[in-house]
């Protein structure tokens, strides 16, 4: 089976890395898949178009009911028995999350769904609220966490990647890093903590936060580089490949969440799988995954991050609990195997 796959692919995002194991899952059972850009298309026309191209597409896939799912909607530019293929949709999060209140785009989403053969939602939390914001298609979401494999490189020099990021000094070995990883862009929030992060790296000239991830919108960017040199303690790391980021969390003291809304966070998931502490910020997205003082740590201030993280650094027996619990949770929660299963018998109901 033919299958065109859109979903928002700026590089390195967690949209992108998902839909990279999506497709690699759907193509080892025998299938064709196309991965595409949802933004280098205009409308429904342009995908119905390249759906109608010899061969042909015989069914498609789309992460983000709006961006991606609206794309497949079936506008073609020569009405034909073929424009419309029977398609999947992949919930993203901030399409529930936030898009939802947006009532143009929520009348969309809702013929988006009305249309899908089937929805995946990461959470049985964000599948709730799309039966409450979305005309109830509750028999068509299934719930499918998403898989986590993880892989730190062999060859990562710690102190040359503290040295990079900006960290200087003699006692690096006694530092306690906490790592913010996330694509740079205003949802994920990473100038929440700065100021409260500051103060306490004042008190405690040991502890530093360290934010890494790709450059999405260019002029918030700005904004976090002039912002983070300001601020003491606080560093902006380049982008670095998936297995330096892995090896870079696992010599973390913690990984660090500060989003204003997440539909599953890869990295949290990541960390766990890792055996690192996760201090996550108490939204719906992490509290799905993140349970406080057992698989990781939640704040709701920036004060209170503060708190929880100290807490971390002097209690032992804390930490030895959440990481465990946390590595034990992944295991049993997001299996790649599990993940790879679901996607194919799904994908085999677009025939």
């Amino acid at each position: 089976m033919k299958l065109l796959f859109l979903a928002c692919l700026s590089p390195k995002t967690g949209n992108c890395t998902t839909a990279e194991r999506i497709r690699a899952h759907i193509e080892s059972a025998g299938h064709t898949c196309e991965l595409r850009d949802a933004a280098d298309f205009k409308s429904s026309a342009e995908v119905a178009s390249l759906i109608e191209q010899k061969p042909p597409f015989e069914g498609a896939i789309a992460i983000h009911l709006f961006k991606g799912g609206r794309l497949l909607l079936g506008e073609a530019t020569v009405p034909s028995e073929n424009t419309q293929v029977p398609f999947g949709v992949v919930f993203g999060g901030t399409d529930i999350n936030e898009d939802v209140k947006v009532e143009q785009k929520r009348a969309v989403m809702e013929q988006v769904l009305l249309k899908a053969r089937f929805a995946v939602a990461f959470t049985d939390k964000l599948k709730a609220e799309a039966e409450v914001f979305l005309l109830s298609q509750s028999s068509k979401i299934h719930v499918q966490p998403q898989g986590i494999k993880t892989e730190a490189a062999q060859s990562f020099c710690w102190s040359e990647f503290l040295r990079r990021s900006g960290v200087s000094g003699e006692d690096v070995e006694d530092l306690h890093v906490f790592l913010l990883v996330c694509g740079l862009r205003r949802v994920k929030d990473p100038l929440y903590l700065l100021e409260a992060f500051s103060e306490w790296h004042t008190e405690n000239p040991l502890v530093v936060l360290i934010i890494i991830g790709p450059k999405i919108d260019p002029v918030f960017t700005e904004e976090v580089e002039a912002i983070s040199k300001r601020s003491a303690g606080v560093y902006l790391a380049q982008e670095r490949s998936q297995e330096e980021l892995h090896a870079a969390m696992r010599r973390s003291a913690a990984l660090v969440n500060s989003s204003v809304s997440e539909g599953m966070s890869a990295a949290i998931l990541e960390a766990m799988d890792l055996e690192v502490p996760v201090v996550a910020r108490d939204i719906p997205g992490n509290t799905a995954v993140v349970q406080h003082e057992v698989t990781g740590l939640l704040y709701s201030s920036p004060q209170e991050f503060v708190r929880v993280s100290q807490r971390l650094l002097v209690d032992g027996e804390l930490r030895e609990r959440v990481v465990a619990n946390g590595k034990r949770y992944v295991e049993e929660h997001h299996s790649l195997d599990h993940e790879r299963e679901a996607y194919q018998r799904l994908v085999d109901t677009l025939h």
